[in-house]
């Protein structure tokens, strides 16, 4: 299950260690609510190699500033605190598997 990313908790999720990856997300968001579902997935699949989690963009203004979101659906990638590489919109699962693949190998 993705871990739910806020304001709040963002700096114990770091002090893991793993690489991170965050969907900036919206309820109101309709491409939001067709990736929910592969967000989830692929937090099951990568469980314990990479931190997969949500944002609530509405609900945490300082994430939402820090990382410059314009746009929802947002996924970021990061790796020792760094943003590696991020996707804007919907995509498929693959993209994001991708993604994720070459996070771990980066």
């Amino acid at each position: 299950m993705e871990k739910i990313i806020t304001d709040a908790n963002i700096a114990e999720i770091e002090a893991a260690g793993l690489p991170i990856v965050i969907d900036f997300s919206a309820t109101w968001c309709g491409p939001c609510k067709k990736i929910a579902p592969i967000i989830e997935e692929l937090a099951e699949e990568y469980e314990g190699r990479v931190i997969i989690g949500k944002c609530d963009v509405d609900d945490n203004v300082e994430l939402t500033s820090r990382f410059g979101i314009r746009s929802v659906p947002s996924v970021f990638f990061l790796k020792n605190g760094q943003i590696v590489d991020k996707s804007v919109g919907a995509a498929p699962k693959q993209t994001f598997v991708e993604k994720i693949e070459a996070l771990l190998n980066a």
